[in-house]
């Protein structure tokens, strides 16, 4: 068989990287090669997108380092069972192409991901090796981001993060027993204490020695995780309440949430669930409710009897409409918390509000300048100027917001 040709590969595992929730460079040191050493940079914009909480936009070479893989979990497209069309990079392939596409000026930095092949301490030793050789043989500044792989030898995980900005160790399911159901190679408990020796080796990064000298950096972007959704039964209840707890164990910078969609072929071992990529929104939404804005996962999943999330509504929107009664609020007077729980009210809108009106009461213009989306906002809020009056408790309220479908017209 001809040797496949670096085009055919990096075609058949960036499609293969597509399943991987990547991220974006926030929360790394600055590191830029403008002083004239090294090459890259973690700032600025610059084949994958991915944004920042700030609304940065990163480009990401993404890709997997093979799609090969020796295990046979149900839910992956890349299992040994599955009929796809196969390919591996060496480590010298993918260090040149982050060179070249940085050179380039495709890309910002690194997003890899992999396979295993062998056994798990070859695919992490292989890993480890691309990012070392990225940034101490070729001073490559950019980010990189590495899926590592919890089965792996301690050492070689803690390898990585010598040189990576973030490490991920995914999850895989909501729940152990989905894990051990639809991915008997993979042990839960594993992936936990993986995810914990990620979490003590950063913080042991950041203390001092009695000398008062630093330890090498280690993650500094921190971990995240990635948790499939639609794999198997778990309500949103359960996934958001596992993930709020991987929050507080592994002080982890992100869960991304993923979308079931497997590829039909007759070795599937699972239904074929194609949940709406609405679901992976809303999860995301009210995962920003929990972390960001004082819900708690009670308020946020008591509006449907089955646990899960209105996928008609946004979290927030959902919750107001069944908390009638804390509304109007004055944005005039309502403390933080409260305006936190205006639909349409982000965090900067309820800070401009809180600043502005030390000042002087706040009309409804004054809202929309500060940002306010008053579409949603005006039925939950009173200002100088303005009153809902009978809008809040209105029978069609829920209707203005989620209106049922309509067929158009062709002519």
């Amino acid at each position: 068989m001809a040797p496949m040709s670096l085009d055919k590969k990096l075609a058949i595992l960036s499609d293969a990287a597509k399943y991987d929730a990547s991220c974006a460079s926030s929360g790394t040191t600055r590191r830029s090669s403008r002083d004239g050493a090294g090459l890259g940079s973690t700032e600025g914009s610059g084949v994958c997108h991915a944004y920042a909480p700030d609304g940065r936009c990163i480009s990401l070479l993404k890709i997997l380092m093979t799609n090969f893989c020796i295990y046979d979990c149900a839910y992956c497209v890349n299992r040994v069972s599955s009929n796809v069309p196969r390919a591996r990079f060496s480590v010298d392939e993918v260090v040149r192409l982050t060179l070249e596409f940085y050179r380039r000026n495709y890309i910002e930095g690194l997003f890899l991901s992999s396979g295993i092949i062998r056994s798990p301490d070859a695919t992490m030793a292989d890993m480890a090796r691309i990012a070392r050789e990225l940034r101490v043989t070729h001073g490559f500044r950019g980010y990189i981001h590495l899926k590592t792989i919890p089965d792996a030898a301690p050492e070689l995980i803690e390898e990585a993060g010598l040189h990576a900005d973030r490490l991920s160790i995914n999850v895989e399911l909501p729940t152990d027993s989905s894990v051990r159901t639809y991915a008997p190679e993979k042990d839960p408990g594993r992936i936990r204490r993986a995810m914990a020796d990620v979490r003590l080796a950063k913080e042991a990064s950041t203390e001092r020695s009695h000398t008062g000298r630093r330890p090498p950096r280690f993650a500094p972007a921190g971990q995240s995780t990635q948790m499939i959704v639609g794999a198997d039964g778990a309500t949103d209840a359960t996934i958001l309440g596992n993930a709020t707890n991987l929050y507080s164990a592994y002080h982890l910078k992100r869960v991304y949430y993923s979308a079931f969609s497997p590829i039909p072929d007759a070795t599937a071992k699972l239904p074929l669930i194609r949940p709406p990529l609405a679901r992976e929104h809303r999860l995301y939404q009210a995962d920003w409710l929990l972390r960001f804005y004082g819900f708690g996962l009670d308020e946020i999943t008591a509006a449907r009897p089955d646990g899960n999330l209105d996928l008609e509504l946004d979290p927030k929107l959902a919750w107001a409409l069944a908390h009638r009664g804390h509304f109007p609020l004055d944005v005039n007077r309502a403390g933080r918390a409260e305006l936190l729980r205006v639909p349409g009210f982000g965090t900067r809108t309820v800070k401009r509000i809180l600043s502005t009106r030390r000042h002087r009461s706040l009309r409804y213009d004054d809202l929309l300048r500060m940002g306010a989306a008053m579409a949603r906002a005006r039925a939950f809020v009173t200002a100088l100027d303005w009153t809902p009056r009978a809008l809040t408790d209105s029978a069609d309220l829920r209707a203005r917001f989620a209106p049922p479908p309509e067929q158009l017209s062709l002519f």
